[in-house]
């Protein structure tokens, strides 16, 4: 769905009332999602940009979304961040998300193990977003922050989800931009299809600087009773610390601490 300025035509009927309604329940959605973790602080102008309302508009949102305690105003800058209150609201999803209570021991013993972050990730059908993580000790280390959402078809763990999917499903998604793969054609498609049934054999997908020099990301897929899968490990690790050896070795690492979080959920890998 996409933000849309509420309409000045007169509230005369029902259907016309819940359609204004429906409309700034969208643009306020629209407003929320478009703080990032790379970009936690955005101005009235930045955000009305993003989500293509007029900047009034997006004043008004923020502030009764100010008044809820979902935002709140940075006292330095004048600009707004995710306030507390989305916490609240995210607590009790996140304290019934099995997956996210039964790898968190998985996940501490993961990175003790490789001195890389380990995080777990999940899937809304279009972006792997990250429901637990547990930070590198390293002074010099990558994160992927609760909440994090990635869309990029190289993202190692996006590989694991995409995997599972159906091959016209991805075309779709590649096709439509809703999953974003760079000088995409139809070689580069097919190669990428590839790519992905060569790393669900494996048992482990590769990101080496893909989608950011600096950085290469491993990802392995855990799964349900009924075989599928229902969430990913991620280890993100700075790219100089990691050789062709040292990321065999973290990707191994990674698919023992998944097939761990797939028992301990009761599940079964594929057959």
């Amino acid at each position: 769905m996409t933000p849309t300025e509420s309409s000045d035509a007169p509230e005369n009927s029902n259907s016309n009332g819940d359609s204004k309604s429906t409309s700034v329940i969208v643009n306020a959605i629209a407003v929320l999602r478009s703080f990032t973790a790379d970009e936690p602080l955005l101005g009235v102008t930045e955000i009305a940009g993003r989500v293509g309302l007029h900047k009034s508009t997006v004043s008004r949102i923020l502030a009764t979304l100010e008044q809820e305690n979902l935002v709140e105003r940075d006292v330095d800058s004048r600009r707004f961040r995710l306030g507390l209150g989305m916490i609240a609201m995210a607590g009790p999803l996140l304290a019934e998300l099995e997956e996210r209570r039964v790898a968190y021991p998985v996940l501490r013993e993961l990175t003790e193990r490789t001195g890389e972050t380990s995080a777990l990730m999940v899937w809304n059908g279009v972006e792997s977003m990250c429901v637990e993580q547990i930070p590198s000790r390293h002074q010099v280390k990558h994160l992927a922050p609760l909440g994090a959402r990635y869309s990029e078809a190289l993202s190692s763990s996006v590989q694991v989800f995409l995997a599972a999917e159906n091959k016209d499903r991805v075309r779709h998604l590649l096709k439509s931009g809703s999953i974003t793969l760079p000088g995409l054609d139809d070689a580069s498609m097919e190669a990428y299809l590839g790519r992905l049934e060569e790393s669900a054999q494996r048992g482990w997908s590769v990101n080496f600087g893909e989608t950011s020099i600096e950085e290469v990301g491993v990802a392995s897929p855990v799964y349900d009773h009924r075989g599928d899968i229902v969430a990913s490990v991620l280890i993100p690790a700075p790219k100089f610390r990691v050789s062709q050896d040292v990321l065999a070795s973290l990707g191994e690492a990674c698919a023992e601490a998944a097939a761990k979080v797939t028992t301990r959920l009761g599940g079964r890998g594929p057959r």
